[in-house]
């Protein structure tokens, strides 16, 4: 129950206004998606509601559908932008317990759970410095934003991000 409540925090935090804190820009995950950016358009013309799960053509599709998922636009507008914004962390580099690479993600289980979010929706994070994390956790990450792609194991990211500090997520913390 307690992660459902948080996710639904950080869904209300991700909806909510903007405002400039500490001289970073709390941003919503939509943000990081350009505004011209329709996946739902192609995914429509797809026509999936008539294909059987087995048909080649659904396969097909799916296929095309992560290819585009891989492959989504950032926005070059966000380049060097200093940002805070909520979300679950994903660790990628591990050293005992603690961190320094891991993904940023919008909602619990993303990654984890096949198939990931869009690549606009995946930030590569490095910290400065490890820290120690648990990845069911949500987080307040604010650092410095760069377009750049990643291959990882738990998904294509759009984004990269140096960063400055990562708080534990308190809905109470929104500014």
């Amino acid at each position: 129950m307690r992660y459902w409540i948080l996710h639904l925090s950080l869904l209300l935090a991700s909806i909510a206004p903007l405002g400039a804190a500490d001289g970073y820009r709390e941003m919503n995950w939509d943000e990081l998606a350009p505004k011209n950016w329709n996946p739902a358009a192609e995914i429509k013309a797809l026509n999936l509601g008539k294909l059987q799960d087995s048909d080649p053509r659904a396969i097909e599709a799916m296929e095309k559908i992560r290819d585009m998922w891989n492959n989504a636009p950032t926005d070059p507008a966000l380049e060097g932008v200093k940002i805070r914004l909520p979300g679950f962390v994903i660790p990628l580099e591990k050293k005992g317990e603690k961190v320094t690479e891991y993904l940023v993600v919008p909602y619990f289980g993303a990654c984890v759970h096949s198939p990931p979010p869009p690549a606009n929706q995946i930030i590569h994070a490095f910290a400065k410095k490890p820290i120690v994390m648990r990845s069911m956790d949500a987080f307040w990450i604010k650092g410095t934003l760069s377009l750049h792609r990643a291959e990882t194991p738990w998904g294509a990211s759009g984004y990269r991000i140096t960063v400055d500090s990562l708080t534990p997520y308190k809905a109470t913390d929104k500014k």
